[in-house]
């Protein structure tokens, strides 16, 4: 494997230079080839596998970012921020991005920092935009090359832009189309509608599905496969109404690709700190390690995104923004000591089964789960479901923080289970020991947050960040399965949608299963497999269109508008019943600021420095925002978007 994912980076080296031409204000211009003479870089087969590196690197960059040489943040957990199970939690920051209602603006809020990656979400999607449409404007052009396998690079790239502005599409809406790399720079860009954008996503990726081999036929891993090409085209098939489209591609997917549920343990299994947290084997902590995810006998891995370490891979900080600040001073013993501390294995105090530092990650709390998230997602009937290996604590794949216990020996509850609170024994009054309950004091799901990092296991002093390596899924059969539990719904098939859903919660050993589903039950099963797997943002706002254009309603009896789901949406439904922070009269303010979020942030707004770049033009801003405009004019089919390039 070491060997394919070097030739896979070896290719990204070649043509990293694409991605130094990023910046919002000039995301319009084809600024790539200002870096080449085109004529010669790209009219070889090299060149267009070079261009296809990239875009499969950059695709790796919305999971795990680099910033400023800083490699502070997840761009996948600033998607969570607009979701029902997270929030931003860094109480000792005083931007915190908390106040979303008011604070989100064409300009303001787009921070690059350790709280959210907008920037970093518009930019690389752009820079990932300008890779493909290179492939896509010079597959053509190399004289000689085999029609098979130019349409299978076509296929690739085709799938690369269509991701792409799939998340265009449920983040931004109504987005400029670029189809190509034109040669001179074009200022005079329109918004082109969302959904005539989804319909030539779907003739690409119908083109896709056809032409890009599966896995099995490939030498590489990383590279976009058939399975990949086909659960995109479903999304955007469930995205413009054709449900049983959808339907139908899942079918292939789940029935007959040769894909199929881990049900047992697989591959190696990595119990890597036993005497502080113990695991006990089980099918869910295998298929989220690493070493698992690529290895032929997973089976339910329908394509992976290499990252390792030594290898070009970037660190995914997960251990360290998603885990609470378990070592902060604001969490003490009863005997006013603090609670847990961090020892360096060269330290005399050091004993293995209190490394929670190493077990755990340095954890900072950059984010949080909401109280949903943590708790009564899990429950059924008020009962929680024991049997859910998912929220299992038992086998080391959930943690309490009240599994952490007090490691400081100069304390006389030395060894004890950390307390949230202390009643005194002499009083009887209740007496709180964590201070900051918001940032050091929450749940979490350790099979999906660890990562293993070479480099601090190997530091001795104190330096451990739990900031890891690993491969990530981008699709995983479990996601298929909810696609087509979500299309049955829409299409009214009850039955089939629910015994769907119980096939994921069986395989997490699950006691309590569904009688019948709606569609909240499979946004819930999809916040219980998927946690920072799926763009959870992207995902409810596509969800809130699939419902508006069937017609059927949430589980309250909610019908939906497509026309305005700016107002009035199954993603504003999720936030408002489940977020127990954003706009609750009892949620804490933090540094000033209060926790809100608007209906008219199911879409973000289009920076203020893309629409100046575009001086000859106007892009549509979204309702909701300054500078929204009813009357702009917009593109309503794709064909007239792209004719207009043509013509330039």
């Amino acid at each position: 494997m070491k060997k394919h994912i070097n030739k896979i980076f070896a290719a990204s080296a070649a043509i990293c230079l694409l991605g130094t031409a990023g910046c919002a204000d000039s995301f319009l211009e084809p600024e790539p080839l200002s870096f080449y003479e085109p004529g010669t870089t790209f009219n070889t087969v090299s060149g267009l596998e070079s261009a296809l590196a990239s875009a499969d690197n950059s695709l790796r960059s919305y999971w795990a970012n680099v910033a400023n040489n800083i490699d502070l943040m997840l761009p996948l957990q600033t998607e969570y921020l607009f979701s029902d199970c997270m929030v931003a939690s860094k109480t000792d920051d005083a931007l915190i991005f908390c106040d979303i209602n008011e604070r989100l603006t064409p300009t303001n809020g787009w921070y690059n920092f350790d709280q959210n990656r907008l920037t970093m979400l518009w930019e690389e999607t752009f820079n990932g935009l300008k890779y493909a449409n290179t492939v896509i404007s010079y597959a053509d052009k190399i004289n000689g090359l085999d029609e098979k396998v130019k349409n299978t690079y076509l296929g690739r790239a085709y799938f690369h832009r269509a991701w792409r502005y799939f998340m265009l599409c449920f983040r931004w809406g109504d987005v400029p189309l670029m189809s190509k790399i034109i040669d001179s720079p074009k200022q005079d860009y329109k918004s082109t509608k969302r959904e005539a954008i989804i319909k030539k996503l779907i003739e690409d990726m119908e083109f896709a599905v056809q032409w890009v081999p599966e896995q099995n036929e490939m030498t590489y891993e990383g590279q976009v496969n058939k399975a990949a090409c086909r659960m995109l085209l479903s999304k955007c098939y469930l995205a413009n109404g054709d449900f049983a489209k959808a339907k139908e591609q899942l079918d292939i997917l789940i029935d007959r690709s040769g894909y199929t549920l881990m049900t047992e343990p697989f591959g190696i299994f990595v119990n890597y700190h036993p005497a502080c947290w113990n695991i006990t084997r089980n099918v869910i902590w295998d298929l989220h390690r690493s070493e698992n995810k690529p290895i032929a006998a997973n089976k339910e891995a329908l394509m992976i995104l290499p990252n390792l370490y030594g290898q070009g891979g970037r660190r995914a900080r997960t251990m360290r923004n998603l885990v609470p600040w378990w070592n902060a001073g604001s969490l003490t013993t009863p005997d006013n000591i603090l609670a847990v501390d961090r020892f360096a294995p060269n330290h005399g105090s050091y004993e293995a089964a209190y490394d929670f530092n190493r077990a755990f990650g340095r954890g900072v709390g950059v984010t949080r789960p909401t109280w949903w998230a943590e708790n009564s997602l899990w429950e059924f009937d008020g009962k929680h479901d024991d049997g859910d290996l998912r929220h299992s604590s038992k086998v080391g794949n959930w943690v309490h923080m009240e599994d952490l216990k007090y490691n400081k020996r100069n304390s006389a509850y030395f060894g004890q289970n950390v307390m949230r609170e202390f009643t005194d024994p002499n009083t009887g009054k209740i007496r709180a020991l964590c201070a900051d309950t918001i940032r050091a004091w929450f749940d979490w799901p350790h099979y999906k947050i660890y990562s293993e990092s070479p480099e601090d296991e190997a530091d001795s002093n104190n330096n451990y960040q739990g900031s890891g390596y690993g491969y990530f899924y981008l699709y995983r059969l479990a996601e298929a399965y909810l696609l087509r539990a979500e299309a049955e719904f829409y299409m009214g098939q009850i039955a089939e949608a629910t015994s769907d859903v119980n096939a994921v919660r069986r395989r997490a050993g699950c006691e309590y299963h569904y009688t019948t589903v709606g569609i909240d039950d499979i946004a819930d099963e999809r916040a219980r497999e998927l946690y920072m797997e799926e763009w959870r943002a992207t995902e409810l706002s596509r969800m809130s269109l699939c419902l508006a254009l069937s017609g059927k309603t949430d589980n309250e009896g909610n019908t939906y508008d497509k026309d305005h789901l700016s107002e009035r949406s199954f993603w504003f439904h999720r936030i408002t019943k489940y977020n127990n922070y954003y706009n609750k009269p009892d949620a804490p303010v933090v540094k000033g600021r209060k926790y809100t979020m608007g209906a008219h942030n199911i879409l973000w707004p289009i920076p203020q420095s893309a629409i100046d770049a575009n001086l000859y033009g106007q892009l549509h801003q979204n309702f909701g925002y300054d500078g929204y405009d009813p009357s702009t004019d917009m593109w309503d089919n794709w064909q007239d978007a792209v004719a207009d390039e043509e013509n330039k």
